[in-house]
């Protein structure tokens, strides 16, 4: 497990702390994860969405570990992450990955997928994906 890099990929933005509202979109193999924007540490308005989209994505779930589970040791990751409620790439061998049972599969993983993890208030959203890209506003695939 010691190879394994938690690559911070949120830099300008992040969801809103109490009550960020993911909703999942899906079609065909893309995926578009909506939510509400945080106005109070990062240049956006309040009630503003941000929007993650997931270009070729064979696997996507959207877990129930909250910050209190995280905080509590009972993520997977918590004891390896490095904080809470940041979006990060996952790199290097992961020993831990198949332990959810509530993937949705949409098509057959491959070895380029890369695997994604954001920490949200009360939801953890996961996907393996060919790539990703961020904008301001919900997005309609």
């Amino acid at each position: 497990m010691s190879s394994l890099i938690f690559k911070h990929l949120n830099v300008d933005w992040n969801a809103e702390p109490n009550a960020p509202a993911p909703e999942v979109t899906v079609r065909g193999t893309e995926v578009q994860l909506t939510f509400f924007l945080n106005p109070w540490a990062y240049e956006a308005y309040e009630g503003q969405e941000g929007c993650l989209i997931f270009e070729h994505c064979s696997m996507w779930r959207l877990g129930e570990t909250n910050d209190y589970g995280w905080y509590a040791g009972q993520c997977r990751y918590s004891k390896i992450a490095p904080k809470w409620g940041e979006f990060y790439e996952l790199l290097g061998d992961d020993e831990l990955q198949p332990i959810p049972t509530d993937w949705h599969m949409l098509g057959q993983p491959t070895s380029q997928d890369r695997h994604f993890l954001f920490y949200l208030r009360d939801e953890t959203f996961e996907c393996f994906a060919a790539d990703w890209m961020f904008e301001y506003g919900s997005v309609d695939i």
